[in-house]
């Protein structure tokens, strides 16, 4: 299969694309830059340039393709504070590569994220665990996964992954892991709100290449996924990890303090958002493997 992966040249990609070509398929990455064409071709794949503002370059790639996976997204804008701005060209993106495939049966992975699920008040209350039959009726992020879910109506064998918020590896430079990490060092102290018992999931980056992989092959039209390996870590866990790697104390802050100690991540550190992949691993066959969380931070890589 000639697969057209936008986002190539980033974190989860770079799990992906050797996936893809190890499995006998080809891989044609999306790259805005030189240094990102640079990247992808490392990896082995075809490069093709632009970025998700070229709407017609995405229409074009997705018609040559045979598949589609859709990785990319403004991170810096969010991290910057322009999460509306990413969020309206992740929309456009979605649309254009969509409207193409209409009627060809033709797979498409899309990505989301299951923090979506606790900002939608579905996990966390009374200790709710996300499920990939869980959805809500939009807001950001959420709209284009909804979308991506329809088209499985429209002759698309349409398909979105769930990522959990700390996806890891000595692949990741940087994620949530990263971010809470400088945190932690620029405050001398890994902070956590309330009693820190709230959880995030987690999923290794190796992982998550196989179930993107797993879900272009198999998915049925207009299913859901979830990349989650550890279901649930309590935010009190991920700061003592963090702080007994950086040799710092650890502190219980209120809602309040989150900013001043979690930077652009005080929007999301008080959610619970405990999440299960019994339906990703039943439909798909997918099995994690490599180590958890907690194990892959105390192997140190991380802090080199």
């Amino acid at each position: 299969m000639r697969v057209f992966v936008t986002g190539a040249s980033g974190h989860i990609a770079s799990a992906v694309i050797p996936e893809l070509l190890n499995n006998g398929h080809q891989v044609v990455g999306l790259a805005r830059s030189d240094a990102s064409a640079e990247a992808v071709a490392a990896l082995g794949a075809e490069v093709r340039r632009g970025d998700l503002d070229d709407l017609d370059g995405l229409r074009a790639a997705a018609a040559e393709a045979d598949g589609v996976i859709h990785l990319a997204f403004k991170h810096e804008a969010m991290r910057t504070g322009d999460f509306t701005g990413a969020v309206s060209a992740d929309m456009h993106a979605h649309k254009a590569i969509g409207e193409t495939l209409i009627a060809t049966d033709k797979p498409f992975v899309s990505t989301g994220g299951t923090l979506m699920l606790a900002m939608a008040g579905i996990t966390g209350v009374g200790g709710r665990v996300g499920t990939e039959d869980d959805q809500s009726e939009g807001g950001p992020r959420t709209d284009a996964a909804n979308y991506t879910i329809s088209l499985g109506q429209q002759g698309v064998r349409s398909s979105v992954v769930r990522l959990a918020p700390m996806v890891h590896s000595e692949l990741d430079h940087h994620g949530f892991t990263h971010a809470l990490i400088s945190f932690a060092r620029e405050n001398g102290t890994a902070a956590y709100t309330g009693d820190g018992s709230n959880r995030w999931p987690a999923a290794n980056t190796h992982d998550i290449g196989v179930l993107y992989r797993l879900a272009l092959e198999k998915a049925p039209a207009g299913s859901t996924f979830h990349g989650v390996g550890d279901t649930g870590i309590s935010r009190k866990v991920i700061a003592e990890t963090i702080a007994g790697k950086l040799g710092v104390k650890t502190t219980s802050i209120t809602d309040e303090q989150a900013p001043q100690y979690l930077g652009f991540l005080a929007a999301f550190a008080g959610f619970d958002n405990p999440t299960s992949n019994d339906k990703t691993r039943e439909v798909l066959g997918w099995e994690p493997t490599h180590p958890g969380w907690v194990e892959d931070v105390e192997t140190g890589h991380y802090f080199g």
